[in-house]
């Protein structure tokens, strides 16, 4: 038998942590006390503490970060190819939400009008939005839709599901979006909307998505809460 199996105490200690997460005493993204604080708090030995915390970290419930310390982890949200963004925060059991921050026409500058395939100066609506799952803001994006496809969309937009509003409204088919990811540290904007602090890892998300007939349809630009596990993806709608 392993000194695990001859150690029981580390289950109890397991189970008293995971009641105090559960209960929010510890909530997610707290950092729990130290090993030897747990030592003394429990009075138990090192060894049994470092077995009930690698139980919990290999349950995907805490994390450890080489020099900071163990924290309530984050339950994981993954984006898949098939659904949008709302469909993928409903399918996980969390509220999805938009908060519309501006919306206004620009004329199309260079190399906006090339991506969207308009003539430079064309106009576009320009709306910057913030996106939640669970009332917690995760992605800050402006998005660019060539006026043309929405008249209108400025004045009269909500703060549900943009697509499906195009596609009731305008009678648009969405077929597919192709976005690129890439590393970078939260400015003062992000950090800001985003609720975290200035230089947190985040996601810089560029997609375009296009209609049926692959006319581009929107260019998107958001910054992605880093502490999220992210992908790129072309979705299919």
């Amino acid at each position: 038998m392993t000194k695990k199996q001859h150690n029981p105490l580390y289950a109890m200690l397991k189970e008293k942590l995971l009641l105090q997460i559960q209960s929010e005493e510890y909530k997610v993204g707290d950092r729990l006390p130290t090993e030897s604080e747990l030592c003394d708090q429990y009075q138990v030995s090192r060894t049994t503490v470092r077995y009930a915390l690698q139980e919990l970290e290999r349950e995907g419930i805490l994390e450890r970060i080489q020099g900071s310390g163990t924290f309530v982890k984050r339950k994981e949200l993954q984006l898949l190819a098939t659904r949008s963004f709302s469909e993928d925060i409903s399918a996980q059991g969390k509220k999805p939400s938009n908060k519309v921050l501006e919306a206004v026409v620009v004329p199309a500058d260079s190399p906006l009008a090339g991506v969207l395939g308009i003539p430079l100066e064309s106009p576009v609506t320009k709306l910057v939005r913030l996106r939640y799952a669970d009332s917690e803001p995760l992605i800050y994006e402006t998005s660019y839709i060539p006026w043309s496809l929405a008249p209108g969309l400025a004045l009269n937009h909500d703060e549900g599901s943009l697509f499906s509003l195009i596609q009731t409204r305008y009678q648009l088919h969405i077929h597919r979006s192709v976005e690129k990811l890439k590393p970078v540290l939260a400015d003062k904007q992000a950090a800001k909307l985003l609720n975290i602090p200035e230089g947190s890892p985040c996601f810089e998300v560029q997609t375009i998505t296009y209609l049926t007939d692959n006319t581009p349809l929107e260019y998107n630009y958001g910054i992605f809460r880093g502490d999220f596990p992210n992908f790129t993806i072309e979705r299919f709608y």
